[in-house]
């Protein structure tokens, strides 16, 4: 794939601007949840991982073709998340939580063909709690427990992004995952 996307990217800078779309359409879905894990909001993750791919576009000529494009695009994408988390202001959006409903937004209200709901709700009432103690962490650790357990990345590939070296994110992993211990053990 990232032959592909290499090569797609020097299209790009020969002027073909359409070429640049397939690129966005191999990794939108993985930036807006990178971007979704860190922000915990469906619309500001939208909108960071829009403007992760406009800034890579504008900056195409930046990439170095010796990395891979995935490091690349989620280290524009976390900094993005980091620099909106450290700016957040309370923001009020149509598919926020409905008051009362218990973490339920209007989305989750239409009817769906599942055979046990009681579990679907137990799964997600337990993927709630965690993103929950996952958006406590400080942003240092929060990045780094995203983009290994999440994501899935490789420390290396997490070195990149952070631009960090692979000893301070094993630390920030292992710290993030004690404090996310501590905030479990009521639980």
């Amino acid at each position: 794939m990232e032959l592909i996307v290499k090569q797609r990217i020097h299209q790009v800078l020969k002027g073909d601007q359409n070429a640049f779309g397939e690129v966005v359409e191999l990794y939108k879905d993985k930036v807006f949840q990178l971007c979704f894990r860190m922000l915990g909001n469906r619309h500001e993750a939208e909108d960071m991982a829009q403007e992760a791919f406009v800034r890579a576009y504008v900056n195409i000529h930046r990439f170095n073709t010796q990395m891979k494009f995935s490091t690349w695009i989620y280290r524009i994408a976390t900094n993005l998340c980091i620099d909106r988390i450290r700016k957040k202001k309370p923001d009020y959006f149509l598919d926020a939580e409905v008051a009362g409903t218990d973490g339920l937004d209007m989305y989750s209200q239409i009817a769906a063909e599942i055979a046990l709901p009681e579990e679907q709700v137990e799964s997600m009432e337990l993927q709630e709690t965690i993103q929950s103690e996952i958006l406590k962490l400080p942003e240092k650790y929060r990045s780094a427990i995203v983009l290994k357990y999440i994501e899935e990345l490789s420390l290396k590939e997490i070195s990149e992004i952070l631009d960090l070296p692979i000893g301070t994110v094993k630390t920030r992993i292992h710290r993030g995952r004690e404090s996310l211990r501590k905030q479990m053990r009521h639980l």
